[in-house]
């Protein structure tokens, strides 16, 4: 039986073409764009002063050969993707912003800032990386600060923190429809497929709170609905698997499709791409809502962070809450932080969880497809077992 797709709501295109469509209106309306990369830049903050975020392209190996004329080769494709993108002028979303909003997660993408600032105002964020030392909030509190400055300065315009904490509550909601929507995935089996949850999480992130809220309530009746028909993906005897490891999108949610095309379904994209972004919660009324935002993000367990005893207890947390058969842990060619990392992640689930897992690590070609779905039939006999 078919399943009707969730996103079935007579509108046209992908998610990233609806999302550049309503940048673009919102552009002729007068409201202005700001560029982000990455899951640190405060979108609360940008929201508040009725600015609009838009996620830059960084997923695509076409734009790769450009930047490597400028940057070397044996460089993470993300951050050669993402300057690609800028050289060729290629990426609609860097187009339509006005400034950047950039972090320094890593070491290679600092530097490539520093390339891109030639093209477009660019404020990058110093991220401090010792997250449980008593000065890291304090640094980071003063960095969201600093980026309410520049924000303020290069759009003309002041921020109250009443509008802060109004963005806070806006952005709670619609990361708690999030949890919600991606629960249906925690049901055995799921109600839910990979590339849905991939959809509605790129139509999400960006988007402020109150403006998403009725697309994410309408979705949530339609899976309801999928339950009471006994509508779902897979068999019960299908491995369930949980992606964690580097950012997921455009040319690497190949991924995600050879877990598929192997009998496997992906219960747990996790990662920044995925469902992290929508992890947690931002306190809300503490007479300080900027030091608040602060809080929420140094908390987000990326592996620039050390030491990142936070990823270990929050994978805990998923696997119990979904439940896969086998862990996945997808790394891109040359991101060190992850990669090493990957000896405690594999270790934390098979001596904590008793799961198997496999680390993949790629880039943005499709040239290791066949080597990457062999390795997933052997994790799946393993699982089986």
């Amino acid at each position: 039986m078919a399943i009707t797709p969730l996103m079935n709501d007579g509108m046209d295109g992908a998610p990233a073409k609806r999302v550049l469509h309503s940048m673009q209106e919102q552009k002729e309306k007068g409201r202005r764009i700001v560029g982000i990369y990455c899951g640190y830049a405060p979108i609360e903050l940008i929201q508040a002063m009725d600015l609009v975020p838009a996620v830059l392209c960084a997923f695509a190996e076409g734009p790769i050969a450009s930047a490597e004329t400028v940057l070397p080769a044996n460089l993470c494709p993300l951050i050669k993707s993402s300057y690609g993108y800028i050289l060729e002028g290629t990426c609609p979303f860097f187009g339509l912003s006005e400034a950047v909003v950039a972090e320094t997660t890593c070491d290679g993408k600092k530097k490539m800032f520093e390339l891109a600032a030639e093209v477009k105002p660019m404020h990058v964020m110093d991220l401090p990386q010792l997250p449980d030392e008593a000065e890291a909030l304090v640094n980071w509190t003063a960095m969201i600060r600093k980026l309410q400055g520049f924000l303020e300065k290069t759009f003309d315009r002041r921020v109250s923190d009443d509008a802060i904490e109004a963005s806070i509550k806006a952005t709670n909601r619609k990361n708690r429809l999030m949890r919600r929507i991606f629960d249906y995935a925690a049901l055995h089996p799921p109600l839910l497929c990979w590339q849905e949850m991939y959809d509605v999480g790129f139509l999400a992130l960006p988007a402020r709170g109150e403006e998403i809220e009725p697309l994410l309530e309408s979705l949530l009746a339609r899976l309801a609905v999928r339950r009471e028909q006994g509508e779902c993906f897979g068999t019960e005897r299908s491995p369930r698997v949980l992606v964690t490891g580097c950012p997921v999108g455009g040319d690497a949610l190949k991924i995600f499709r050879i877990i598929e095309e192997a009998g496997g379904l992906v219960v747990t994209p996790d990662s920044c791409t995925g469902i992290k972004s929508f992890l947690g919660e931002t306190e809300e009324d503490t007479g300080d809502p900027v030091a608040a935002i602060a809080r929420r993000y140094l908390a987000i367990p990326c592996a620039c962070m050390t030491p990142n005893t936070r990823r270990l207890t929050a994978l805990s947390q998923l696997i119990d809450r979904f439940r896969p058969d086998a862990v996945v842990d997808f790394v891109l060619t040359a991101c060190h932080s992850y990669n090493v990392e990957s000896h405690k992640i594999g270790r934390h689930v098979g001596e904590r969880h008793g799961l198997p897992y496999l680390k993949i690590e790629s880039n943005y070609s499709k040239s290791d497809e066949g080597q990457i779905r062999t390795k997933i039939e052997a994790l799946f006999e393993i699982a089986r077992s």
